[in-house]
């Protein structure tokens, strides 16, 4: 891979951490905890994280063409950190093979009222923001239950993995700190 572009795969993997991360922390709370409504764009940690995976989907079904089935609001929480993982290893495969010519490539966002045309690599560095934002209001509504916010705005870094070997484990990956 490109050297330029392997910055792409890195925040994938990243995003899959801090996704891996939250998840975990979500899946403490009760439902009635996971379901209160809050002070927040979105009125619930649940429809936070639909919020999150929705938007996934949107921008990777744009980005290779595949769809995805339609996520109901009231999904299972089981079942959303499932297809957050799978969605997530799907980001992380499309970044894995990206080249200089996909990135530079036109895709069609579907907008509803329009279709927007945009590069693929400005919609992988929208899609990471996106969850970057959203995933911190997320944390802010942990932040009053009775589970800690886990820490999510560092980026792994190499030296640092021996602390992250847990999370990597679950996630199947090497606890080297070196991707890809």
């Amino acid at each position: 891979m490109d050297d330029a572009l392997s910055v792409y795969a890195a925040f994938a993997r990243n995003n899959a951490w801090a996704n891996h991360r939250l998840h975990r922390a979500m899946a403490a709370l009760d439902d009635a905890a996971f379901d209160a409504p809050r002070v927040n764009v979105f009125p619930s940690l649940r429809a936070t994280a639909v919020h999150i995976l929705e938007v996934d989907l949107l921008y990777l079904d744009a980005l290779d063409g595949a769809r995805s089935a339609a996520l109901a609001d009231d999904v299972d929480r089981g079942e959303l950190r499932r297809r957050q993982r799978v969605t997530d290893d799907r980001l992380i495969a499309f970044c894995d093979r990206l080249t200089s010519e996909a990135a530079a490539r036109a895709v069609d966002l579907d907008r509803r009222t329009w279709v927007q045309v945009e590069r693929a690599d400005r919609i992988l560095l929208h899609l990471f923001q996106h969850q970057i934002h959203h995933r911190g209001q997320a944390h802010a509504m942990l932040a009053d239950t009775r589970v800690a916010p886990p820490q999510l705005d560092e980026f792994f870094l190499a030296e640092e993995a021996p602390l992250r070997a847990d999370d990597f484990q679950e996630l199947g990956w090497r606890d080297d700190g070196v991707w890809p």
